[in-house]
């Protein structure tokens, strides 16, 4: 049978611009007609004191229900691409661990079923030094563990990590990937599962997006689209004018996902749109527009 798809937004396009959760919905469902987001830890940082937290949970559920939105699942965004798990310092590591503990609280508030990240962030210096750097990927391991066994009794489904850029930032081949999605769900009390986005295909020899989506996307229940060049990552949006620059194609991608055997998949908007006068005034426009062209292939 063919795979299940469905539409969903990353919310990172709010990140400053529509903080209001009351904005945001009303976008999304209005503008640009989609149900189902992802939603950031940028716009709901649990860092802040919990009464307010708990605050922006009741408000966040308000607007999503009065404007018929799901929140599937939650992610880590820009301001929060840091070490995390992988931070040099051990007190620092628990402290994050503690962080998506009541990240992953917050998220089945919201009705969410999977949160995720990068798996961590090597330093330059334990990078470095091979010992040193298996070290602290096996504490990022413990750790995402830990955390597993919290998420099943919060109810949650899964837990997904996101291929990176480079190998400090991990999964930076398919096989890389393999290895660590392995290593990650030996003793885990969650099922991981990876978090692709199609213009994460940085390493030289393996640049091909849609490789990526046949050899993972299996296992990827969460699939992150923007338009892109070949060897970059633009978060361009799915306009004419893109599309006639980008190699990122609808029938492709859908064949891409049958081939990888998957049965269902969320396809998230993650575009961006850097503060200068040529993007700015274009963000809902351009996420309708790109809704509009996959609406041709995906009709949740």
């Amino acid at each position: 049978m063919p795979a299940k798809l469905k539409l969903g937004m990353n919310l990172g396009f709010a990140i400053n611009k529509y903080v209001e959760p009351e904005v945001w919905s009303r976008l999304v469902a209005e503008e640009m007609g989609v149900r189902n987001v992802q939603l950031v830890a940028d716009l709901l940082n649990v860092f802040l004191p919990d009464d307010y937290v708990l605050r922006q949970v009741e408000r966040i559920n308000a607007s999503t229900q009065r404007y018929g939105l799901n929140v599937t699942s939650t992610f880590t965004s820009a301001f929060t691409r840091v070490n995390h798990f992988m931070h040099p310092d051990a007190e620092t590591r628990r402290i994050w661990l503690e962080w998506f503990k009541k990240f992953a609280k917050a998220s089945v508030a919201l009705g969410a079923k999977s949160t995720g990240s990068h798996f961590g962030i090597l330093t330059f210096t334990d990078f470095d030094d091979v010992k040193r750097r298996e070290f602290v990927i096996e504490e990022a391991l413990k750790l995402w563990k830990e955390l597993s066994w919290y998420c099943r009794d919060l109810g949650m489904d899964y837990l997904t990590f996101e291929p990176m850029s480079i190998p400090r930032e991990m999964a930076n081949t398919v096989e890389d990937t393999k290895e660590l999605l392995e290593r990650l769900n030996d003793g885990a009390g969650l099922p991981f599962k990876v978090c692709l986005d199609v213009g994460h295909a940085p390493h030289p020899d393996d640049r091909d997006p849609y490789r990526w989506v046949r050899e993972l996307g299996r296992v990827s229940p969460i699939i992150h689209i923007q338009q892109t060049e070949l060897n970059h990552s633009r978060h361009w949006p799915f306009t004419e004018e893109y599309n006639a620059l980008g190699i990122i194609h609808g029938e492709k991608l859908l064949e891409a996902i049958e081939q990888s055997g998957a049965e269902e998949a969320e396809l998230v908007f993650e575009l961006s749109h850097r503060e200068a006068w040529s993007t700015e005034f274009r963000i809902v426009q351009d996420h309708k527009e790109s809704v509009d062209y996959w609406r041709q292939f995906v009709k949740d």
